[in-house]
């Protein structure tokens, strides 16, 4: 039997080997070095540069913008985009899932580079996990690269997950920004990552999103946030991570993985077959779109990962900007939405300036995340209080069958939001991979745009109200009690409506934390 003197000491010892295992696990990788930095233009002869010189004047500074509504639309515009591709494909996101979707993406991407077109893939580490054999195949491509940004050093196991709590601050440091471009004169930024919820192909859970197809100059800018990331130290080579397969085992899964993309697909949507269906369905687009006045606007990888997060970045100070500009209403579309005493100090007496403020975010019942509703949770009073209007959506709404194109997977599962979208006095969109949240205010990496076009911006503003509708959405308010009330066509209740007792538990008790930065 272990004496009373023996248990202090190899507790003491315990916690000691424990503390050396998270010293080593907090150590990150160290910074590369990439070389000088080639200069990066538009293609100068490709179907995409036809399109940009047939619908814009080369002496003009706007751009053309056109809204990617549906998942399907998404998918199948990113396909035909691929397709048509002659030179240059560079492809930044969050998350690539490894889902029909993802693969068949994947394996276009694949035929292109055999045709000869260089392929660029930037992916965000915190998804990677799980992947790394469809990358690392990719990989293996002598025209395609893959670079990850800011990974972990360990790459599996405990040592992965204990590097999220000993690496804390570096960790909480991603790149959320989702660019798609394609020759350097068409690009499509937004919400959506890849992944069937994002296209309109999960038979349970389908995300309502948005992303904008851009022909122009700014395509160009989209390049610009592209290059800054791939060029960033923290941004390591897939094969510095994973070992890559041989060459000769590669080739033979490389083809299988394009081959299948052209064999029965698995999709409800369309996908064009060929390059003569790609152009011809990229035409239709680019004649429809608008012509705008706009900027891009990114947050740049930080220089040091560990530095203190305590500054809003460029994507928020641009929000800010027009939130001090605007006149008579902001309309505001965020999967998730949390503002605290810093950013609603800032939204003083709004009922006082005649400014209405109306934002629509994820109810507890369609969050994805019970983590970030706990964030909202705990400042929705305060929103009310400050004269928010404030909508959660609904789980069952049947605007899902508006907004995802996919009735079949409306009946048979749950529409969750995540768009991000903010409206202006109906003049002026401004629409990325922005939540309005703290974390994308202080702590991601993010891209959006700013768009002065009172078309799209009403066009955006009209499907917000939409989504903002009785049969659609909750309406929370304050009674004269001063208890919260979640209002609908069906009447009022007094708790979280459509969620369980334990989901409705771990809100409320996380609420209790304040962590909501990281969310």
């Amino acid at each position: 039997m272990l004496t009373r003197q023996v248990v202090p000491l190899i507790a003491r010892l315990s916690l000691l080997l424990f503390a050396g295992l998270l010293a080593g696990c907090a150590r990150g990788l160290p910074p590369l070095d990439h070389g000088p930095v080639l200069a990066v233009s538009s293609v100068a002869d490709s179907f995409t540069t036809d399109q940009r010189r047939m619908h814009l004047d080369p002496e003009s500074r706007l751009s053309a913008f056109g809204l990617l509504d549906t998942g399907r639309d998404a998918f199948v515009v990113r396909s035909a985009l691929i397709e048509t591709a002659s030179q240059r494909i560079d492809a930044q996101y969050y998350i690539w899932n490894d889902d029909a979707s993802g693969r068949y993406l994947a394996g276009r991407l694949v035929a292109a580079a055999d045709r000869g077109v260089q392929v660029r893939l930037l992916l965000d580490d915190i998804n990677v996990a799980g992947k790394e054999s469809l990358f690392a195949m990719m990989e293996a491509h002598p025209a395609i690269s893959i670079r990850i940004f800011n990974p972990s050093p360990s790459r599996k196991g405990v040592g992965r997950w204990l590097s999220f709590i000993t690496d804390f601050d570096r960790i909480n440091r991603r790149m959320h920004n989702k660019t798609f471009v394609v020759d350097g004169n068409v690009g499509i930024t937004g919400g959506r990552n890849i992944g069937d919820e994002y296209f309109d192909e999960h038979l349970e859970l389908n995300f309502r999103d948005r992303d904008v197809m851009v022909l122009g100059p700014l395509a160009g800018a989209m390049t610009d946030n592209f290059e800054a990331y791939w060029q960033s130290p923290w941004s390591y080579p897939l094969g510095q991570l994973y070992e890559l397969p041989e060459s000769e085992r590669a080739g033979d899964r490389l083809s299988g993985l394009s081959r299948a993309t052209t064999e029965p697909l698995p999709f409800t949507a369309p996908v064009p077959q060929g390059r003569n269906q790609a152009e011809s369905l990229l035409a239709g687009w680019f004649a429809d779109m608008v012509k705008a006045e706009a900027e891009l606007v990114f947050d740049p990888p930080p220089e040091d990962l560990e530095a203190p997060a305590d500054k809003p970045r460029n994507t928020a100070k641009a929000l800010f900007d027009l939130i001090e500009s605007a006149r008579k209403e902001i309309l505001i579309e965020s999967a998730y939405l949390i503002l605290a005493d810093e950013q609603l100090n800032g939204l003083d007496n709004l009922g006082n300036h005649g400014l209405k403020v109306a934002a629509i975010t994820n109810s507890l019942a369609t969050n994805d995340l019970v983590t970030n509703h706990s964030g909202y949770a705990r400042w929705r009073r305060e929103m009310l209080e400050q004269g928010f209007d404030l909508y959660e959506l609904r789980p069952d709404a049947p605007g899902c069958k508006r907004w995802v194109a996919n009735e079949q997977a409306c009946d048979k599962g749950v529409v969750s939001l995540h768009s991000k979208a903010v409206v202006f006095d109906r003049e002026t969109l401004f629409i990325g991979s922005f939540n309005v949240n703290l974390r994308s205010i202080y702590l991601n990496g993010e891209t959006v745009l700013v768009i002065r076009s009172p078309q799209l911006a009403r066009a955006v503003a009209e499907d917000i109200e939409r989504a903002m509708a009785p049969e659609n959405s909750w309406r929370v308010s304050l009674n004269e009690q001063g208890s919260l009330v979640w209002q609908s066509r069906d009447g009022e209740v007094y708790q979280e409506p459509e969620s369980g007792f334990w989901r409705r538990a771990a809100s409320r008790m996380l609420s209790w934390l304040s962590i909501e930065k990281y969310l």
